[in-house]
């Protein structure tokens, strides 16, 4: 469904809340999924432009992955300039969450050549999963308006076209 070859853009997530039960990564639950894959489609983005990725890509079995600690965030850097070298067209980074925020901008610290000659831009959104994204209906629909405008602009950044 990804594409390593066509991703444009990575979906950095902060923390998925529980080991998917198949072993992908994915946006936290199944709520979370629906509405990052609701908003995907209704801007056009296909599965092959993007490219889901997370903090801290590895899960203990038997362990809740609950908050990260920095240094869980930390040890997520290298394998996260390690993927970027495997995904050559990706623009973009929309970090999703405090944690992924927080790699982001360690990311863009670096003085790896990478970040510079692709001109890599993050966009901050809100996590899509549990109490970070618990609010009224109406907040909710603002919080997925604002994910919206930086998909959209990333995909503006790598020349894609949004709507359907």
């Amino acid at each position: 469904m990804h594409s390593v070859d066509e991703c444009r853009i990575v979906s950095l997530f902060s923390n998925t809340g529980e080991a998917s039960p198949r072993g992908y990564v994915w946006a936290g639950d199944d709520a979370a999924a629906t509405r990052l894959l609701g908003l995907q489609y209704q801007l056009g983005l296909r599965p092959e432009w993007i490219m889901p990725w997370n903090v801290h890509p590895w899960f203990t079995p038997g362990e809740p992955n609950g908050k990260l600690t920095p240094e869980q965030v930390n040890a997520g850097l290298k394998p996260l300039l390690a993927f970027l070298k495997l995904v050559p067209r990706a623009s973009a980074i929309v970090a999703h969450g405090t944690e992924a925020n927080r790699l982001a901008q360690m990311l863009l610290k670096t003085d790896n050549p990478l970040i510079w000659r692709r001109g890599l831009k993050v966009y901050k959104a809100r996590s899509l999963h549990g109490r970070s994204f618990a609010g009224s209906k109406e907040r909710q629909t603002e919080w997925l308006i604002e994910m919206g405008r930086a998909y959209a602009d990333a995909m503006a950044r790598a020349g894609l076209q949004t709507g359907r």
